[in-house]
């Protein structure tokens, strides 16, 4: 090991973030903005709030107001910038560390190191290139909190006036081919201080005044989201979840048709709805559905399970598609009993002509069963997790994922 690398290390020891109440805030600086959109992805999976920086000029407006814990200097940043970044972070007054990305030990990059130090900088020890983002996450990972972040307090109408909300996208396959066949939108809120938070930490219940806000927000979004995705990728078929109840508001069903685009690319929208919920309404969200259908909508029952008989020998079903709930999907493998209620979903959709998807498929030994069993489509962390418009938008562009058989 070399005195630089010592030094590297004892400097990290001292700079670690400890135990904290916030999610820890990371700067990325790099020319290349695909190599920005990667880190950024990767540093918020470990709740990091990150803004970025294309060069040094950026820098100063982002190390004030909060300041950053970590600055991340990217490959395609030369000695000199970088020399410069190490500069105005000092001058700042920045107090938190830096990790430098290079395609190679090099004479430049044991300089940066050295100059880092010698300005009284927490030097990291540098991440070299090429590297994953499994690599990324071991070398970040021991600065993280040790104790799990509490839920943030904030009401749903702060974060729609602040537009901390978005829809994160998690792409649906067709079973057998695994070809991409459209995506869920799950609705996630990015706050200042938190970072990417999951909706059991903010989704109000049903007697929240801006209950159907959050709602509309949901509908309004997927339909910006969904020509957002046209103009860079193509057009995509995308499912919403909304609440049984929102849709038993005549008003609110009328101003969904509405916000329903006529492009002609556009090949209509799904509403998720939970399968309890609508079948203790299930004569009304028949009519529902049969009305939405005629205006470019379609609803799907989710988290279909034990209550399956129910929707047996209904005269009319025209529930497009039946998802069943993820307890029995997964470890559906090696237990004889939730193969046998996903065989019945799977027999009952194709009865009355619906498709059925296999939800929160993990494992290979799941998506293996979920073919036989004869799904029509595949979800789950398996495929990919949810992930930002933007970064849907280029992994959407990627080739098919081939077969995992």
């Amino acid at each position: 090991m070399t005195t630089t690398t010592i030094e590297v290390h004892e400097r990290t020891a001292a700079g670690a973030f400890g135990r904290r109440r916030v999610s820890p805030r990371a700067c990325i600086i790099d020319g290349k903005p695909h190599l920005r959109a990667f880190l950024a992805d990767t540093l918020e999976e470990l709740r990091f709030v990150t803004s970025e920086c294309g060069d040094v000029d950026d820098l100063v407006s982002r190390l004030f107001d909060p300041q950053p814990d970590i600055l991340v200097i990217g490959s395609s940043v030369g000695g000199v910038e970088a020399a410069r970044i190490l500069d105005v972070a000092c001058d700042a007054g920045f107090g938190g560390s830096v990790m430098l990305i290079s395609a190679r030990e090099s004479i430049a990059l044991r300089g940066i190191l050295h100059h880092g130090l010698e300005l009284g900088l927490t030097m990291l020890p540098p991440l070299a290139t090429p590297f994953s983002a499994q690599m990324l996450r071991e070398s970040i990972a021991p600065l993280l909190p040790q104790d799990p972040a509490p839920q943030p307090e904030v009401d749903v109408a702060e974060a729609l006036k602040t537009g901390w909300l978005e829809l994160w996208y998690q792409r649906k396959l067709d079973a057998r081919s695994l070809t991409p066949r459209g995506a869920e939108a799950l609705v996630r809120m990015r706050h200042p201080n938190w970072g990417v938070v999951v909706p059991s930490a903010f989704l109000p219940d049903r007697n929240d005044p801006h209950f159907r806000a959050l709602s509309e927000f949901v509908v309004a979004r997927a339909v910006a989201d969904w020509r957002y995705l046209l103009d860079h990728h193509g057009p995509v078929d995308l499912s919403i979840n909304l609440p049984v109840d929102f849709l038993l508001d005549a008003q609110a069903v009328d101003d969904l048709c509405a916000w329903i685009p006529t492009h002609p690319a556009f090949g209509g929208l799904i509403v998720e709805i939970n399968a309890t919920e609508a079948a203790a309404h299930i004569d009304a969200m028949v009519d529902i559905a049969q009305r939405l259908r005629l205006h470019n909508v379609a609803i799907a029952l989710d988290k279909v399970g034990g209550e399956w008989p129910e929707l047996m020998h209904r005269d009319a079903f025209p529930f497009v598609e039946l998802k069943v709930d993820r307890a029995y999907v997964t470890g559906c493998a090696d237990d004889r009993l939730k193969r046998t209620v996903c065989k019945r979903i799977v027999d009952l959709a194709g009865d009355y002509g619906a498709r059925c998807t296999a939800t929160g498929i993990e494992s290979r030994a799941d998506y293996v069963a979920a073919h036989e069993i004869g799904f029509d489509l595949v979800q789950g962390y398996l495929f990919g997790k949810p992930m930002g418009l933007k970064k849907f938008a280029r992994a959407a562009a990627t080739k098919p994922l081939g077969t995992l058989e």
